[in-house]
């Protein structure tokens, strides 16, 4: 009534015998749950030319830049989330097994993921996640929302990130169920990875792993970015610090060897990561926002 005959909400809700509220509501239900959505068909030959010149300087099989000309925070992550779910749904298939890590552009990602099932997806979380911090940005709790919408299965990395010892870390991934989730995930078609700023709205410390000396020793050492909770300068090379070889979860070296990783991150505050990332070629794959797009090329025009 409301899409296709164009009735007004009033006029619906009158029809129906209800409250003009809840007609709203169900509407938004509608949305929420994937019944309904809506496209828009914006063919903007800029940010078109904009991809094939970020595939091309960078040697990228694909990049998605999302238009965020004037929104605000909230609707940019939004916008964000929905273009990246649609571009990801496009790459599973059936069978396919899907890892995941944790973050600010996951978790919107899933967020917005439409309900489409597909058959036998697993889905495996790349890095541990445990605490009373951000547990939406977990990788369990992405693996877990993800794996509802595409009517799959997925495992539980029951572990912290980081522990406080390599001698900790080593022993908790020896655990016969850690070190299942763990050979899980180096049998993966595709993986889904955020590049997070330690130094700048970092999911990391907002979860309570990164203290604030490590932090100045991270920043002393001029790490350019993270990847799946490890540390990589602006080369791209894994950084020496200690903290590296406190994680749980899959390594650079075995993401590298994933045939499709898919990175994400959008922001100013991103660009030095996403280029740190794109050095060392842990990605196939980018999603972005415009702005962050410009000004990576113009970075990398100028170095």
């Amino acid at each position: 009534m409301y899409y296709y005959e164009s009735w007004t909400q009033e006029k619906i809700a009158a029809q129906i015998g209800v409250s003009l509220p809840i007609i709203s509501k169900m509407l938004q239900r509608a949305r929420d749950e994937g019944i309904l959505e809506i496209v828009i068909h914006d063919d903007d030959q800029e940010i078109s030319a904009l991809e094939k010149e970020m595939e091309q300087v960078f040697q990228l099989r694909r990049v998605l830049v999302v238009p965020t000309k004037d929104l605000n925070k909230e609707l940019l992550s939004r916008a964000v989330g929905k273009a990246a779910a649609q571009f990801v749904l496009k790459l599973i298939n059936n069978g396919d097994r899907i890892a995941v890590s944790w973050g600010n552009t996951l978790y919107h990602m899933v967020r917005e993921f439409p309900l489409k099932k597909k058959e036998n997806i697993k889905i495996v979380p790349l890095v541990g996640g445990t605490g009373n911090h951000r547990n939406e940005m977990h990788s369990n709790q992405i693996s877990y929302e993800l794996s509802k919408k595409l009517g799959g299965t997925c495992n539980t990395l029951y572990a912290p990130a980081i522990v406080e010892t390599e001698e900790l870390k080593q022993q908790i991934s020896q655990l016969p169920n850690i070190a299942e989730v763990l050979r899980e995930g180096e049998q993966i078609d595709l993986a889904l990875v955020g590049i997070g700023n330690p130094f700048s709205m970092s999911t990391l410390e907002r979860s309570g792993y990164l203290k604030e000396q490590v932090i100045a020793e991270l920043k002393a050492m001029n790490i350019a970015g993270d990847i799946n909770s490890r540390f990589i300068n602006q080369d791209g090379t894994v950084n020496s610090h200690p903290i590296n070889n406190k994680v749980i979860g899959l390594g650079l070296e075995q993401l590298q060897k994933i045939k499709t990783v898919v990175g994400m991150a959008f922001g100013l505050h991103k660009i030095d990561c996403i280029l740190a990332a794109l050095s060392g070629r842990f990605i196939h794959m980018l999603i972005t926002d415009e702005a962050t797009a410009r000004s990576i090329l113009e970075q990398k025009k100028t170095h």
